[in-house]
């Protein structure tokens, strides 16, 4: 179960292409009511995936029109089939969504930030650069895409932050110099970073190396960037003759809470550890999706987040889920 989840009905107002792979949505509240929010903050969407409910969430991007929601969904082939349910979408579809939320805790009366996105971890960067913007702080912000037409928002981005904007293009042979990056900024500076997992591991990495307070690095992540393939895989249940199948296109916490092996959640995005269960033993391996567990604690695999990580052979773990006695 989630906590303090408010649904309400939006319909899609319109739908445009930004990239070739990424889809912008505009949902507009039934009840003509926008909640408010703060920037980096993330709806979740109740859609059907195979003809099976499911539930994905989406950082809102900066919005000029106070009717609406903004999100943008990439087309990932190797997701668990989130954004394939969003792309088949048409405008005037109806969905369910939540009040938005944010879990990046950001001090707004810091001097200087740098801010880092990846891919369409964009998304929520751009919400934060144009509060940043309001604020008259010119921060900088490095962009990592895989080209410039990969590159979501480029245009609205330069016309905000003109200078402040560099892009790193991979098929330009540019890439983001996290450590002299960030042994540039001044001391008080707060990095805020959302990306793919291998990028938020390698600016923790640099982060710690340039001696920074590990408080200041501020992230946000998505399930689906793990660094293994999205494949289906096994649980078992400690104590319990129980094995489940975990779909592709389904998490370990729906498959465990499907079954009746009840986990408590909140984020559902990697990053409250609120959903943690322990790991009793490992035929294949863990692949690790959150930014909750140290990279060493990643490494003893003693335990799991089942709401975005995943496996490939067979997990044995136990919930601490133990049914009533009859």
């Amino acid at each position: 179960m989630r906590f303090a989840e408010q649904w309400s009905w939006c319909t899609v107002d319109s739908i445009r292409d930004v990239t070739s792979t990424i889809r912008e949505f505009r949902l507009r509240p039934e009840n003509g009511r926008v909640a408010p929010y703060s920037p980096g903050s993330h709806i979740t969407v109740s859609l059907l995936i195979d003809g099976q409910p499911a539930r994905r969430s989406y950082s809102l991007v900066e919005n000029s029109d106070p009717t609406t929601y903004r999100i943008a969904v990439r087309l990932a082939p190797d997701s668990r089939g989130g954004s394939r349910g969003m792309w088949n979408l048409q405008a005037g579809a109806r969905v369910e969504t939540t009040n938005p939320t944010s879990l990046l805790d950001i001090d707004w009366s810091r001097k200087n930030y740098c801010l880092i996105a990846g891919g369409i971890g964009i998304t929520p960067i751009v919400s934060i650069a144009a509060a940043l913007r309001r604020r008259n702080i010119d921060a900088p912000l490095h962009y990592a895409a895989k080209s410039r037409g990969d590159a979501a928002f480029l245009d609205e981005l330069t016309a905000l932050l003109g200078d402040r904007l560099t892009v790193h293009a991979s098929d330009e042979g540019a890439r983001v110099d996290l450590d002299a990056t960030f042994h540039a900024l001044p001391d008080d500076a707060i990095a805020v970073i959302c990306g793919p997992m291998r990028m938020l591991e390698a600016a923790r990495r640099a982060w710690n190396n340039a001696g920074r307070a590990p408080a200041d690095l501020r992230y946000e992540t998505f399930g689906s960037s793990g660094l293994m393939p999205t494949a289906e895989f096994r649980v078992r249940l400690k104590d319990s003759d129980t094995e489940l199948v975990v779909p592709q296109n389904s998490s370990m916490l729906d498959a465990l809470n499907g079954a009746g092996f009840e986990v408590i959640s909140d984020c559902q995005r990697g990053e409250c550890g609120v959903c943690a269960v322990d790991v009793v033993a490992v035929e294949g391996a863990i692949d690790h999706r959150d930014v909750f567990f140290s990279d060493q604690q990643k490494q003893e695999n003693r335990k799991i987040c089942p709401c975005v990580s995943r496996a490939i052979g067979v997990v044995t773990i136990d919930t601490l889920y133990r049914a009533e006695a009859a």
